[in-house]
């Protein structure tokens, strides 16, 4: 008996529905990827710049976390604006209009030089727009696609978290040929082309949404579950973002490593993270998101407390580093299989609300590891009360999962959460 295949533009011989890929609008997929990708790259670019700047300009510790972490919560507050906005003239606009601003702000800064302190926090609130980036690409992906493909949807999209790899990887040794200041300029480069990219092959859904009043971009913060879901990305996505900016730091300070080195070992740690926030959607379609971030928050919260008894080798320190990196992405992409299913009509102002939870955690932990620096001589402490917030995330699944499984989970026919 032959097998039978079905060409790549048919539905599934065996479950009659379309195919991932031709379920939504796959350009426009890429479009979101390729757009989130080169954002995330400049949103953390003072992370793995951060050893040469601090020399430069002379900070301590707790400036240098302060600076790596300016651009996060810049980026977590802007998320609410460009959600809001997104919904009103739809994601592709909003997008290019924040890549615009991201461009500008680095040709000024390039131009006229960062001097200061106070000029790298000028540049990382400019750089916020460019965090603020999840609050378009990850709409603009969800809308085209059906519930069933939401996980792996969104995780393709926010696989654009990629894009602090190559800023680790790229930007210290440019800077040691171009000066830091002008990894700034260079940056843009990239930025340009992948603008007309975006702008070629990005398509706003057909469901975009009728325009609300705007008073109704914040009634979803009077129901429990959003705030239940801004602390599950905050720790998942606030643990990614906080390490990406800070690990650079990390690396130099504890194992006295050069700004290159460093950059590659961030690199390494971020691609994992990275690699695995699709299949972090693809296992909470198969075993349901709440299964998923159960996990997730036991294997990440026990990696960041062996992190906090200070390894003793960096190759010990890498593995933990990898560990916890692998669960936060993969604690990214269930959160966002769980958001559609729950706030489908208000994704985009969810996508915000949501994302700025996770800007704040990744705010708190860069921060708290430069205080601690600063403060206590090491900051092991800071890697110890994150491990603590993973804890109170995995108590407060646990409470609700009963609920959701019994209500809204129950009404969304063929999806596991």
């Amino acid at each position: 008996m032959m097998a039978s295949f079905a060409p790549p533009d048919s539905p599934s011989p065996r479950t009659g529905k379309a195919g991932f890929w031709q379920s939504g609008h796959w350009p426009t997929l890429v479009a979101a990827f390729l757009y989130f990708d080169l954002a995330f790259m400049v949103w953390v670019i003072l992370g793995p710049l951060a050893p040469l700047v601090a020399e430069d300009l002379g900070l301590n510790a707790a400036q240098k976390g302060f600076m790596v972490a300016v651009p996060t919560l810049a980026g977590a507050l802007l998320r609410i604006p460009m959600g809001f906005l997104g919904d009103r003239i739809g994601p592709k606009k909003t997008g290019a209009i924040g890549q615009v601003i991201v461009i500008a702000g680095l040709l000024a800064a390039w131009l006229l030089g960062v001097g200061s302190f106070a000029a790298t926090i000028a540049l990382g609130l400019v750089l916020g727009f460019a965090g603020a980036s999840f609050a378009v690409a990850l709409p603009l992906a969800s809308r085209w696609y059906p519930p069933e493909h939401q996980g792996k949807a969104m995780g393709v999209a926010g696989m654009g978290n990629s894009g602090t790899v190559i800023a680790s990887l790229f930007a210290p040794g440019l800077a040691l040929l171009a000066g830091w200041t002008g990894v700034l300029g260079l940056a843009c480069i990239p930025l340009a082309i992948v603008l007309a990219l975006y702008l070629g092959m990005a398509k706003d859904s057909p469901e975009q949404p009728a325009p609300m009043r705007l008073s109704a971009y914040l009634e979803p913060l009077g129901d429990r579950d959003a705030w239940w879901f801004m602390l599950f990305y905050g720790v998942t996505f606030g643990g990614f973002v906080g390490l990406a900016a800070s690990l650079s730091i990390y690396f130099v300070d504890q194992f006295g490593l050069t700004a290159v080195q460093a950059g590659y070992c961030t690199a390494g740690c971020v691609f994992a993270g990275s690699l695995v926030r699709p299949l972090g959607g693809g296992l909470a379609d198969r075993f349901g998101g709440i299964r998923t971030l159960t996990a997730v928050y036991v294997i990440a919260g026990g990696a960041l407390v062996a992190i906090s008894t200070g390894p003793g080798s960096l190759a010990l320190a890498l593995g933990l580093f990898v560990i916890a990196m692998l669960s936060f992405g993969t604690g990214n992409g269930a959160v966002f299989q769980l958001v559609p299913q729950r706030f489908r009509k208000e994704i985009g102002v969810m996508t915000g609300l949501v994302g700025c939870g996770g800007g704040i955690g990744g705010f708190f932990l860069a921060s708290s590891l430069g205080l601690a620096k600063q403060h206590a001589g090491s900051p092991q402490l800071g890697f110890l009360v994150f491990a603590a917030i993973a804890l109170v995330a995995l108590v407060g699944l646990t409470a609700v999962k009963g609920r959701w499984r019994t209500t809204w989970g129950a009404a969304v026919q063929g999806v596991r959460i």
